[in-house]
């Protein structure tokens, strides 16, 4: 069964700015990793418009967040939503093909033509709450992808597990009385949004494992196989879902964690092999941080690799 590679020529048109670190040449950089000739098997897929975009929208978001954001498009030049979740002309259509993206994925995974997909969308999305659009995102994809597949599918259990160095506020505020989804959570803390504690754990459905400014792989896989992949591998999921950060890489601007592009491979080999044993193999990873142009390229082609490779032994 085949890995697919979603992205979308809209993605480059969301313009942030001058110098802002959530930028187009993050996704050119990773096309042209995945352009590689180790990927010539990734298929590659362009998300299509479809007219009930908006609908799958609300599967998460509130209908006056929605609105507030695409009513303040504006037609030239930038709008700052907040100090740093910037709107520019091409922003709506892309982040409504990004949500098209996750949903098409889910839809592949869900009727057996692919066991695992990558979504190299933007905006990201994991810091939008059901009624605020912040830290960069503006609707939150992994979110509603998990919710798209619960309803349209059916599913019992789903589980979103979060790398990104930075803690999934928004997708943990989706989900926080929702029994049926596991989110499972590794960020630097203190640090950006501020959320993420160890005592916050819904009705017993979040996990959060916080970790220090400077801790390294070692920390990093020990924390891992302890408490969150047994999480994950105990709730038995149906598909698994990662918000797919890479901003606790060691050469990342933006925070202190000390991973390596290695630490990506591995992790994502344990992910798959859990999604072996209770979801028929279903991984669908979309996009969030990483800010090291080389940094972030070379670990989505070791994250990517390792969704195509056959499962290797869990941690």
């Amino acid at each position: 069964m085949p890995t697919l590679y979603y992205t979308h020529p809209a993605f480059l048109e969301h313009d942030t700015g001058p110098g802002h670190p959530e930028c187009a040449a993050r996704l050119l950089a990773i096309d042209e990793a995945l352009n590689a000739p180790n990927f010539k098997h990734l298929i590659r897929v362009q998300p299509k418009w479809r007219d009930d975009l908006q609908e799958k929208v609300a599967l998460i978001h509130s209908p006056a967040m929605i609105d507030g954001i695409l009513n303040s498009i504006p037609n030239q030049g930038l709008h700052a939503l907040d100090h740093d979740t910037i709107l520019s002309p091409g922003s709506g259509t892309a982040a409504l093909l990004a949500v098209a993206a996750v949903c098409d994925a889910v839809d592949k995974l869900c009727t057996d033509q692919a066991t695992s997909a990558f979504c190299a969308v933007r905006p990201p999305g994991h810091h939008a709450e059901p009624d605020r659009p912040m830290g960069f995102c503006l609707f939150n994809n992994i979110a509603i992808a998990a919710e798209y597949a619960r309803l349209h599918y059916s599913l019992g259990k789903i589980a979103i597990i979060d790398f990104d160095v930075h803690h999934g506020n928004g997708t943990q505020a989706a989900f926080y009385k929702q029994p049926q989804i596991l989110y499972a959570s590794s960020h630097e803390m203190p640090h950006y949004p501020g959320t993420g504690h160890p005592k916050e754990t819904g009705v017993g459905n979040i996990v959060n494992v916080p970790m220090h400014p400077g801790a390294s792989s070692t920390e990093f896989r020990e924390l891992y196989s302890s408490i969150i992949l047994p999480a994950v591998q105990h709730f038995k999921p149906d598909l698994i879902l990662i918000s797919a950060g890479f901003d606790a890489h060691q050469d990342d601007p933006l925070a202190g964690i000390r991973l390596t592009t290695e630490d990506y491979q591995w992790v994502t080999e344990n992910i798959k092999a859990i999604a072996e044993e209770s979801a028929k193999g279903r991984v669908l990873s979309v996009l969030e941080g990483g800010y090291h142009i080389k940094a972030l390229a070379e670990s989505v082609a070791a994250h990517v690799k390792s969704l195509m490779n056959p499962v290797r032994n869990a941690f």
